[in-house]
Formats: C-alpha cells, structure tokens, sequence
C-alpha cells in the first residue's frame, strides 16, 4: 500500500513538473533554468507545508507518502538542477551558474521553511 502512494503521487508530480517546466522556460529568453527553479522552489514550499502538517497536527502517514515522497519527489529535480547549472558554468555562463546555485539553495530552505510556519500556523 505505502508504495502504491508513492507511485500514486509521482504519476501526478512528474508530468506536472515536465509540463510546468516547458511552459515556464518558454517565457523567459534567457539561458537560465527558470523552470526548474520553479518547480524546485514550489515542491520544497508543498514539502514544508507537508512537514509542519505533520509535526503539527500529526497528519496521517499516507498523506507524507503521496503528497511528500511521492508528488514532491517527482516534482522537484536534483539532477536537473545539478545538471543546468554545470551546463551553464562549462558554456561560460559563470554568473548565471552562480546564480542558480545561490538562488536555488536560498530559495529552496526559505520556501520549506515558510511552508513549515505556514503550516504550523493554521493547526496550532
């Protein structure tokens, strides 16, 4: 069953995050990876909402399987992430690299965390 949820969430997260990464980068003419940045900053603010739910207001553990390992797990994207940003640095794009890496960090934990106080304020 617990795999059954995992499976279930990441059939839902990985075509959003193919989808939603195309539709962005479409829109910006720039070499940087607007796309995967986005989805990296919403699934880790959806990871932290997760998690201050479930510390909390003790959420059910099927609820940190679909919504948290599973949609998150597929809507967020490590590799691509690592993979853009040494793309960028080996086309000489070293700023943007920089950038990405700088931004991507900061703003992956300020949105968990903001996702946590979220969280943790409707339920206590």
């Amino acid at each position: 069953m617990k795999l059954l949820l995992v499976i279930a969430g990441a059939m839902v997260g990985a075509p959003l995050r193919y989808l939603a990464d195309r539709a962005i980068q479409a829109r910006h003419d720039s070499a940087f990876p607007w796309g995967t940045f986005t989805v990296n900053v919403v699934g880790s603010a959806i990871l932290g909402f997760v998690a201050g739910a479930t510390i909390a207001a003790e959420a059910p553990h099927w609820i940190q399987l679909l919504v948290g390992t599973g949609f998150c797990g597929a809507l967020t994207t490590y590799s691509t992430f690592s993979y853009e940003t040494l793309r960028l640095y080996e086309q000489n794009a070293k700023l943007p690299a920089v950038a990405n890496l700088t931004a991507s960090i900061l703003a992956g934990l300020g949105a968990a965390y903001l996702g946590i106080a979220v969280s943790q304020s409707i339920w206590t």
